[in-house]
């Protein structure tokens, strides 16, 4: 497995160096550049996906489509075009920001700490997916509108990341724009 590393960041949001993955996630995590990224397909639906149980934070519960960590010297949309081959087998059109400046910060239940500025991309399926089962234990195409509720009475059972994600995606209409889509 090879080792991946995160930008580390100050916070004014510049990069001030870069670590190792495995030995950024901890109790002490310190702000790094991340992103997430909601797949749409033509009826408006996005993709969610469950967790896998063998992950480090937050196994087991459901999120968004994928998310994931630039390299250093990475551009961001090349970043999520290649995590979504990596974790979903997937290929990506019409890839465009959808938060831009999102910042989060959460700790599981071991006490793990993301802390993350992790702008939010939105971007159409071409194609089918095949997610990787050590990432992803399961997948639902969803309405927007439906998840929110789901999400308001099991806030437990999805990612904080999520949780804050998705009411400004709603409220912003971010889910109604997009490439070729009436």
């Amino acid at each position: 497995m090879r080792s991946e590393r995160v930008v580390l960041l100050d916070e004014h949001r510049r990069p001030i160096g870069s670590a190792d993955k495995a030995e950024v996630h901890g109790s002490e995590t310190p702000l790094h550049l991340a992103f997430s990224c909601y797949l749409r397909d033509d009826e408006h639906r996005i993709l969610v996906t469950r967790r896998s149980l063998t992950k480090r934070t937050w196994p087991g519960v459901w999120t968004n489509s994928f998310c994931g960590h630039p390299s250093p010297g990475e551009a961001l949309e090349d970043a999520v075009r290649r995590r979504g081959r990596e974790e979903l087998g997937a290929a990506l059109s019409g890839l465009r920001p959808a938060l831009p400046d999102f910042r989060y910060r959460a700790a599981d239940a071991s006490g793990t700490v993301e802390n993350e500025v992790c702008p939010v991309f939105i971007a159409e399926l071409d194609g089918s997916i095949e997610p990787q089962p050590d990432e992803v234990a399961e997948w639902a195409w969803v309405d927007p509108h439906s998840l929110a509720r789901s999400v308001a009475l099991t806030p437990f059972a999805f990612s904080p990341w999520l949780r804050d994600q998705l009411p400004l995606l709603i409220a912003r209409r971010r889910f109604d724009e997009g490439a070729g889509h009436a």
